[in-house]
């Protein structure tokens, strides 16, 4: 009788291990899946703030050039600010997105990076003064701007490497030669 008593007792300590271990295993699973899922869903913000970022500066580029008569355009005055103007409506609700899903680092790099965006807004659109050089010079800390930004949600998605450092040299924009005449081109 005492063999029978120690090998139910046995066959119910391994059922019971079975069951924990399952159980475990299975809420680690459940664990990793959401972890992944909420990585997915930063990587589609990050990745959509900072393109509608890049727009942003482009039709910000567009309308600066037009109203300070360095190119021309098909589309009016009125047009090209609206299409700014969009872009950043556009901008604000990609931020939005990031400042749900994002963590503390990636929220502040977000932020420092839209102060910087939208003082191109203001001079494409002449609310704030400025020359060329610091046209351009806004547009180089934008650019220092979004490399933060991406370093931040590299470390947050837990990316490997860095873009800062000796493999990755400080690059700076790429600007069109000065136009004869001694007067130059913005970039």
């Amino acid at each position: 009788m005492g063999e029978q008593w120690v090998t139910i007792a046995a066959v119910l300590l391994g059922a019971l291990t079975t069951h924990a271990t399952t159980y475990a295993m299975e809420r680690q699973r459940k664990r990793h899946e959401l972890v992944t899922r909420w990585d997915t869903h930063k990587l589609d913000a990050y990745g959509g703030y900072v393109d509608r970022v890049r727009a942003g500066i482009f039709l910000a580029v567009q309308l600066y050039e037009y109203r300070e008569g360095i190119r021309a355009s098909e589309k009016s005055d009125a047009e090209l600010l609206q299409e700014l103007q969009e872009g950043a409506r556009l901008r604000g609700r990609s931020f939005e997105r990031v400042m749900l899903l994002g963590g503390d680092e990636v929220v502040e790099a977000a932020h420092e990076l839209n102060s910087v965006v939208l003082q191109i807004d203001w001079q494409a659109e002449g609310k704030l003064e400025g020359t060329l050089q610091e046209w351009r010079d806004r547009h180089r800390a934008a650019f220092r701007e979004i490399n933060e930004f991406h370093e931040a949600a590299r470390i947050d998605l837990g990316v490997r490497g860095s873009l800062k450092g000796e493999s990755h040299p400080q690059r700076d924009l790429l600007l069109p030669s000065a136009r004869s005449g001694g007067q130059e081109s913005a970039g």
